[in-house]
């Protein structure tokens, strides 16, 4: 188990690193959305064009990295959506088996089923190297890519929580949230 536990240590602190850096992005997201929301109106007021199709699809692919990379991460810190009708109820045990088990039935195969029939597709873009339709807009290869990454770390994220709740389910002392890794 202490191998386990030191694997879900350096899955936790890959998806740490990555949650941290797309707080960063989305810094630089909010940049760009103000400079094309200033960009359209200073631009009109003077005759210029101080946006462009590309800054737009900046924006958007920002907020595709953003919610794409940050999955794991709040996998990580327990803060995804749960319908909280059963597990308010119950003890912590408990719940730590009902994640146990729904990463290993639920999370961890729908990760894998979204990659498998995504893959075509990426893999069609990169032959292509396809492109915006839109004038002066950006590549569309590597934000596709993305898709697999994410779901990727979202898999890695999946093994480390099921590897966390059940050393709490076999009597271990700690709980899942406060197990650092460090073994």
């Amino acid at each position: 188990m202490k191998f386990l536990l030191r694997l879900s240590g350096q899955i936790d602190r890959l998806n740490e690193r990555i949650g941290t850096a797309t707080y960063w992005l989305t810094l630089v997201m909010v940049g760009v959305g103000a400079w094309n929301v200033f960009g359209r109106y200073v631009g009109r007021a003077i005759g210029q064009n101080l946006s462009s199709n590309a800054l737009l699809e900046i924006q958007w692919y920002l907020f595709d990295l953003i919610f794409l990379l940050g999955a794991a991460y709040t996998l990580k810190h327990n803060n995804h959506v749960r319908v909280d009708v059963m597990q308010s109820r119950l003890n912590p045990k408990q719940k730590a088996w009902i994640d146990f088990v729904g990463s290993l039935l639920f999370l961890i195969p729908f990760c894998t089923m979204i990659i498998f029939y995504s893959t075509g597709s990426v893999v069609n873009s990169w032959k292509l190297l396809e492109n915006s339709p839109d004038p002066g807009g950006l590549i569309r290869y590597p934000i596709k890519t993305m898709i697999l990454v994410s779901f990727g770390l979202l898999i890695l994220q999946g093994v480390s929580e099921a590897i966390k709740n059940l050393n709490f389910v076999l009597n271990h002392s700690e709980k899942p949230d406060e197990i650092s890794g460090d073994y």
